[in-house]
């Protein structure tokens, strides 16, 4: 019972050690944002846009990108058709985008990333920038990313922002977890002039990084994999707050368990890959962005872990007569409402109106807890698969301007 408790207070320490270190690296929002200067010179980009039945949302996304206030010259737009069977081909051809047809087994987006930049003529193009086909963009988007690029960044992440969030819980949720991460991760990091966070779309690659070190994504979390590779190869990644993409949120607990559960598999394939990598090399070049990452990559390690150890302390205060222990319930009472503080003030700090998100507010830390069950069951998964997310929020990049506005 002994070693028990001492192995207990470890995990308790490695746990609490976790926390504070987010908690001082999110401080770096109150430092002053690094300057992005703007650039007279305009690059030549490749707009990527993986689809796989998607007719309902994809034509919102091509009129946003049409709206752009860069030249039109200077980017090309390619859907990706992953073996669609509905008419997002069609669809992207009115609207004035090239179409690449994947042919064969592509089961996951970085699948069909890779493939299309196997058959792109990389010679044409500066950099490549990848979205979703529920995404609608900022009118200012692609010059924002332009300013980052002609600045010297190789790789930079967008601000990712939602276009529903206000239809359920789990898409309130789902919202204030993107503003967060923009806001503690993203912003922190780029105030701290350390590399940021990829998160999934928006995001640019140089055609200079693609050259180095090619694009051939090995997990079903291709973004966090390309975080990975980026801070082993110690390129930094920007945030570029003026170039905002609206992402669609799914809206009921079924479908964000599925797309949650891909997340951990997808993260712990890359633990498995790199944490050691990213350890040993920061240790030895003393290089932070290495260690940042390989934290990171240990969320659902150590989440499971702090999972076994709240029933492990339960059991034993169940044996020693003392089933409520007084200081793990001031824990969870502390986390309950700090993460409600955390959902608050990111919401305001990003200059967002709370009825927007009020139900996210008040179960953001259900939304938490549920992912526990998620995590620990990932841990057990070697494989999963790319399940689609049915997307349906029909809505325009002008009308998303104007919802901001109100």
């Amino acid at each position: 019972m002994e070693l028990v408790k001492e192995i207990l207070k470890i995990i308790d320490i490695m746990t609490a050690a976790y926390l504070i270190y987010y908690m001082i690296t999110g401080l770096f929002i109150l430092k002053t944002k690094k300057e992005i200067l703007k650039s007279d010179v305009k690059k030549k980009f490749a707009i990527l846009v993986p689809a796989r039945n998607e007719e309902m949302v994809i034509g919102n996304l091509l009129k946003s990108l049409k709206k752009q206030n860069y030249p039109k010259s200077n980017y090309d737009i390619f859907v990706i058709s992953n073996n669609c069977i509905d008419k997002t081909k069609e669809v992207a051809i009115e609207n004035g985008a090239n179409v690449i047809e994947c042919i064969g087994d592509v089961k996951s987006k970085g699948e069909a990333l890779r493939f299309a930049l196997n058959r792109l003529d990389c010679e044409v193009y500066d950099a490549y920038i990848v979205f979703d086909a529920d995404n609608i963009i900022h009118p200012k988007f692609i010059n924002n990313m332009n300013n980052v690029l002609c600045n010297g960044y190789e790789v930079a992440q967008g601000f990712r922002d939602s276009k529903n969030p206000s239809d359920t819980w789990i898409s309130s949720c789902y919202s204030i977890h993107y503003l967060v991460h923009n806001t503690f991760l993203n912003r922190a990091r780029m105030n701290m002039d350390k590399s940021s966070f990829i998160n999934g779309t928006g995001f640019m690659i140089s055609k200079k990084f693609i050259e180095k070190y090619g694009y051939n994504s090995k997990t079903l979390t291709e973004d966090i994999e390309l975080t990975a590779k980026c801070a082993m190869n110690y390129e930094q990644v920007a945030f570029v707050e003026g170039a905002i993409t609206y992402d669609e949120q799914v809206t009921t607990f079924k479908e964000s368990w599925k797309q949650r559960m891909r997340w951990s598999i997808g993260t712990n394939q890359c633990f498995k890959l790199y944490f050691t990598k990213l350890m040993k090399k920061g240790i030895k070049d003393k290089k932070i962005v290495c260690i940042d990452s390989a934290i990171f990559l240990s969320s659902v390690i150590i989440q499971f872990i702090t999972a076994i150890s709240y029933v492990c302390h339960f059991f034993i205060n169940l044996l020693q007569g003392n089933v409520l222990n007084n200081i793990k319930i001031l824990s969870l009472i502390i986390v309950y409402f700090t993460s409600i503080v955390v959902a608050i003030f990111s919401v305001k700090l990003n200059k967002k109106h709370i009825r927007h998100y009020i139900k996210g507010i008040i179960t953001l830390p259900i939304f938490i807890i549920s992912w526990i069950p998620i995590n620990v069951i990932a841990c057990f998964k070697r494989q999963g698969k790319w399940d689609k997310i049915e997307h349906t929020r029909n809505i325009s990049i002008d009308k998303m301007l104007e919802v901001n506005l109100k």
